[in-house]
């Protein structure tokens, strides 16, 4: 009797278990980003049901490096769905294809989260959007910068305590060397450098970054115009995209300046907030600078300091479950929309050397 009450204690907890666990699946695995699900170490929140990849020798050869079963990869997507029935899917493919991931998984009421940006295009952006709204699902858009628990201080300062007043100037870095020089996989760099696939090279790459981090700073508000510049510093190494980028972002009461690049001589991705009052810079995921007229203040943060989620996928189970509203803050659709609007209009500028209003 003891016995059979130990194994169905052991039942009831595998039961609780499997129930709190988010069940995925991957769709598209040539994104350099997609080792943070696959090679994800801590597997009791989330469960990898099953990977989809046209090339399935590359995903042969990703079992076999991040240790998932072969039994788990599909080379259909409708299939893999409608096998593994997961609650959410992770896009990593190409930016193009979020259309088509969407257009798979909403109607059959399946959550997604894409890699930034949302989508290389108003057009898709709104397709996506119109999906997402109809079959009810919720559709996020990852950034690294999302995870930094200095982004999270930044925005407490500017807009819980007022710390900067109004602000009035952001200037925001994101790149690195290129992507071929930081030595990405060839599966990845086909179709990051292709204008159609990516929807254009350094600008949308990285120039994302600094249009979603402004677009919450202001609270949703829309610029009234946008203008670009774009270098083409290696043609040789870049032969079809922009590998340098500068974007203006008008607001009626600020300006946002974005550069991205491919030609940074190291990584960085950091944000300068300017007020009326004060400045607060983070130049990296743990540290801030801070000035107000009673001086000047650096500061550490971590995410034990500040409540933030360096996991993104710990986000998406909570969203899924109800314990995170997805419509505010950087991974918010509203947020991703606008963001796809600014880069769309920054291309237009560079493209014609005028102006873009909004």
């Amino acid at each position: 009797m003891r016995s059979l009450l130990i194994l169905l204690l052991v039942l009831q907890v595998h039961t609780d278990l499997a129930a709190q666990q988010l069940r995925v699946a991957v769709a598209g695995i040539d994104h350099g980003h997609v080792g943070w699900i696959l090679g994800r170490k801590d597997k009791t929140d989330i469960q990898l049901a099953g990977v989809y990849s046209a090339d399935t020798a590359l995903a042969k050869r990703y079992a076999k490096r991040y240790g998932f079963s072969e039994d788990i990869i599909y080379s259909n997507l409708g299939k893999m769905l409608d096998a593994v029935k997961p609650q959410a899917v992770l896009a990593f493919g190409s930016i193009h294809s979020h259309l088509a991931v969407v257009e798979a998984c909403a109607p059959r009421g399946i959550h997604v989260m894409v890699e930034k940006p949302l989508a290389v295009s108003v057009a898709h952006a709104r397709k996506m959007e119109a999906l997402a709204k109809q079959h009810n699902i919720h559709l996020l858009t990852n950034y690294e910068t999302s995870w930094y628990p200095s982004v999270a201080r930044s925005f407490q300062l500017v807009q819980d305590s007022n710390y900067v007043g109004q602000v009035r100037k952001v200037v925001i870095h994101d790149g690195h060397q290129g992507p071929k020089e930081i030595g990405c996989s060839p599966e990845f760099l086909a179709w990051l450098t292709d204008p159609v696939l990516n929807g254009g090279g350094a600008l949308v790459d990285f120039g994302c970054y600094g249009a979603n981090l402004m677009t919450h700073l202001m609270k949703g508000e829309k610029p009234i115009a946008v203008t670009a510049v774009t270098r083409h510093y290696k043609p040789s190494v870049y032969p079809k995209v922009e590998d340098d980028a500068t974007i203006i972002v008008d607001y009626p009461e600020a300006q946002c300046i974005i550069q991205a690049s491919w030609n940074w001589p190291f990584n960085r991705k950091d944000m300068e907030i300017y007020g009326d009052k004060g400045y607060v810079m983070a130049p990296d995921k743990n540290n801030i600078l801070r000035r107000d007229p009673s001086g000047t203040v650096a500061e550490k943060v971590t995410a034990t300091d500040i409540p933030v989620y360096e996991d993104p996928f710990l986000y998406l189970a909570d969203v899924v479950n109800g314990k995170q509203n997805p419509e505010t803050g950087l991974y918010a659709l509203q947020n991703n929309l606008l963001v796809v609007r600014i880069l769309e209009a920054a291309k237009e500028s560079a493209r014609t050397g005028k102006k873009v209003k909004l």
